[in-house]
């Protein structure tokens, strides 16, 4: 494994989506841990962030197809998937492929569909293939869904269960930009949208190479541990009602290993696991009710098990 290449994949990335986002290097960064992991995200952010720019200018720095789908409550997962359709000149039943068969899928507003269309999607997520009429299609890889839901506005939505939070491999918000970013986002879209001059820097050979070789990164017993301490005292933590599952002990390892690699490094080191737990795990837990109220309650909750559980000393 060349760690080289996974540096070069990710600052060609940050530079090139940097492009159109101003400011959120480090959020691009995760995101891009979960793409080479191929798990999927969900943004949570008010409207007007750049979350459909950030999903385009990373599926035009990849040169993969992209689909947008504005999920509402009347979206049927037939929808997603597509159809078999009659096509009376040739007098047989042909597929019309769902946005679902593209390479990268923004899924707005999650929420706002109901639980029947959401496990269609989720499914795909988890399975890599779709099923119409008994007849099943494999997904393209590589294939990433990147889900946003409005964490305000109530109101006529759906809100996701814990079972189907859990697919999700992070959740990430971007959040408002400072003020100079602002004023940079002001020039930089003064005149002319940059997504649409933006091109493509990163070839499927490198993709494929990022996805396959990750997961020799090392992780050491004492970090493998150190994941398993973090997760099982989410399970007996006084204020969590339902700790994390397996799934998520998985993804703090893939990952810790992505991120290093990243990195410059073929090794996973316990500030790894920090940086990406909050963002791993925040998501899967339930709190009890007595806790629920305060606002980011669970990321709090997070940094006190981090801050709890012995980190172990990198041997040099």
């Amino acid at each position: 494994m060349k760690v080289e290449k996974f540096k070069e994949f990710k600052e060609k990335m940050i530079q090139n989506i940097g492009k159109v986002i101003i400011g959120k290097d480090d959020k691009i960064e995760k995101i891009i841990v979960a793409f080479i992991t191929s798990g999927h995200v969900l943004l949570e952010d008010v409207p007007g962030l750049g979350k459909t720019k950030l999903s385009k200018s990373l599926a035009k720095t990849l040169d993969c197809t992209f689909k947008r789908i504005q999920f509402t409550p009347d979206l049927l997962p037939s929808d997603l998937t597509g159809i078999y359709f009659y096509n009376q000149k040739k007098e047989e039943f042909e597929f019309r492929q769902g946005p679902l068969l593209s390479q990268i899928v923004l899924a707005d507003e999650i929420n706002r569909a109901t639980p029947r269309t959401q496990s269609a999607l989720l499914e795909c997520m988890e399975e890599r293939q779709i099923t119409v009429e008994g007849n099943t299609v494999k997904l393209e890889k590589p294939f990433f869904v990147i889900a946003t839901q409005n964490p305000v506005e109530q109101f006529g939505t759906f809100p996701l269960p814990e079972a189907q939070l859990d697919r999700f491999f992070m959740k990430i918000s971007l959040g408002y930009p400072t003020y100079s970013e602002e004023k940079n986002i002001m020039d930089l879209f003064n005149k002319k949208d940059p997504l649409e001059e933006l091109e493509s820097v990163i070839s499927m050979e490198e993709i494929q190479y990022v996805q396959e070789n990750y997961s020799d990164v090392y992780v050491s017993n004492e970090i493998k541990e150190y994941i398993l301490n973090i997760i099982a005292a989410t399970r007996k933590h006084q204020e969590i009602e339902l700790g994390c599952s397996p799934r998520a002990t998985l993804n703090l390892m893939k990952a810790s290993q992505a991120y290093a690699a990243i990195n410059g490094r073929d090794y996973v080191i316990a500030e790894d696991v920090k940086e990406l737990a909050i963002d791993i795990i925040a998501h899967r837990i339930v709190l009890r009710n007595e806790v629920n109220i305060e606002k980011n309650r669970e990321i709090k909750v997070i940094n006190k098990i981090l801050s709890s559980v012995d980190t172990p000393i990198e041997k040099i």
